[in-house]
């Protein structure tokens, strides 16, 4: 174990440390099984010690994240809209792309800020917008906010992680990584619950 913690150690205070996260939040943004929280926390548990720097964890997470979500949308937008237009007007496809256009005119900002906390959602999220043609400047304004945020929240998540456990490392990281996933629970257990009372709703 101390040997692997070496070379994380290392591998963690490189300065090639922030091409990795971006390059990582990047990728996950629209391949949601590369783990992008997890390297983010990682940082910052190591943050904590002095190396790398908290303020360009958070920053270079954001611009991968960001860049990211951008890949994803612009997916969306090129095969997805073109799809969605070829679909019968009476499908219920087409109804359901209509629908999320809808949802997303009114409630995007919101919507894609929740979403980016969610690794699966996220995706769904931004494709969809892309496909449904949501407004690039309107995607690129609420997307910073979200990344930003989220950005934020993890290196957080691991740097107060790495102050609690000072002399143990693996239990900081097992911590932040652990509060990342029950908040995500939280997200997916509110989401199933307003969705379970607008079905029952809708049935009454």
């Amino acid at each position: 174990m101390g040997d692997v913690l070496d070379l994380l150690h290392h591998t963690v205070t490189s300065p090639w440390v922030y091409l990795v996260i971006i390059t990582v939040t990047a990728v996950d943004a629209f391949f949601p099984a590369v783990p992008g929280e997890t390297v983010v926390i990682t940082a910052g548990v190591f943050a904590a010690g002095g190396q790398p720097n908290l303020t360009l964890v958070i920053v270079t997470a954001a611009l991968g994240a960001l860049i990211g979500d951008h890949v994803s949308y612009a997916i969306g937008r090129g095969g997805g809209a073109h799809r969605v237009a070829r679909l019968p007007a009476d499908s219920r496809r087409r109804a359901s792309s209509e629908w999320a256009r809808r949802a997303v005119d009114r409630r995007g900002g919101m919507i894609l800020t929740t979403a980016r906390y969610v690794p699966g959602g996220r995706t769904a999220v931004t494709l969809t917008m892309g496909a449904v043609r949501y407004p690039a400047r309107s995607f690129l304004l609420y997307d910073a906010l979200a990344c930003g945020t989220w950005g934020t929240y993890c290196g957080l998540l691991g740097y107060f992680g790495g102050l609690a456990f000072e002399h143990n490392p693996v239990s900081a990281l097992l911590a932040g990584v652990g509060l990342s996933l029950a908040v995500t629970g939280l997200f997916e257990a509110v989401r199933w619950g307003r969705r379970r009372a607008r079905n029952r709703a809708a049935r009454r």
